[in-house]
């Protein structure tokens, strides 16, 4: 089975996950991108929390509907709230308002708690949904769904190749990590690391320059002018159309849900 951004997390690593095929994926790739797009917008412009609970609601729906691994996806939105907590802790001390509560004599306002609230509700209903729809495609399917949808070219190659060679970056820094161990380098909180971590840094960055440098050439030795083409096509289907008719109503219900 082709690799899926899904896992792409572990599986650059070399670790090999497996996904069973759900509806989700039946699906055209362009709907899919489409409509997390629309769901992403009108969830992340909302300020009414009837929206943002519909919009988390359906997103972890979605998700199982999707049939992704639970233990790993709850992983996943786990370590995007940590990156939050600060912000959302911080608001409520923040942001001017009615005091709630207090810590060492700094207010808390209601105001910042319930924007606390909003964002992550938000945040959490995006990376749910985007997990369910986009994270099960392939890499290849992805450019192929963004290229139809004339997404710039340059943003498609700059996706793929960025994909394509994440494995080959990854080996390149664990053998020169190795090389390091093999002269009994050991990381300490010292200058000497510092520097040494510097040099690995920089060295990774010549090798990944030089590599592109390489495979361009390749490239350009197999006619490659700066475009892919594109050799399928892609075509709705009848479940297209269900799923369709399924989220247009439901993204005018949750547009008319911030006018109550």
């Amino acid at each position: 089975m082709a690799q899926s951004f899904e896992h792409s997390g572990t599986s650059w690593k070399g670790q090999k996950l497996k996904h069973q095929t759900s509806l989700i994926d039946r699906l055209d790739p362009r709907l899919r991108v489409i409509v997390v797009s629309v769901f992403a917008l009108l969830v992340v412009l909302s300020d009414s929390f009837a929206v943002l609970s519909l919009g988390l609601v359906t997103a972890v729906a979605m998700a199982v509907l999707a049939q992704l691994n639970f233990k790993r996806t709850l992983r996943r939105v786990i370590a995007m709230d940590m990156f939050m907590i600060f912000l959302i802790v911080m608001l409520p001390f923040t942001t001017p308002g009615e005091a709630l509560f207090s810590v060492a004599g700094f207010p808390a306002s209601k105001e910042g708690f319930i924007h606390a609230l909003k964002i992550a509700l938000k945040a959490n209903a995006v990376v749910f949904c985007l997990l369910a729809l986009v994270g099960t495609m392939t890499a290849t399917t992805l450019g192929h769904a963004m290229a139809h949808l004339k997404v710039p070219d340059k943003l498609v190659h700059l996706l793929l190749f960025t994909v394509r060679y994440l494995d080959v970056i990854g080996q390149e820094y664990k053998r020169m990590r190795r090389a390091m161990q093999a002269r009994a380098f050991v990381m300490r909180a010292n200058l000497h690391t510092w520097r040494s971590v510097g040099y690995l840094v920089g060295m990774l960055l010549v090798h990944s320059l030089e590599r592109s440098e390489r495979i361009m050439d390749a490239m350009k030795c197999r006619g490659y002018k700066g475009k892919f083409y594109l050799m399928d096509d892609m075509t709705l289907q009848r479940p297209d159309f269900v799923f369709m008719a399924c989220c247009v109503p439901f993204f005018a219900v949750l547009f008319g849900l911030n006018f109550l």
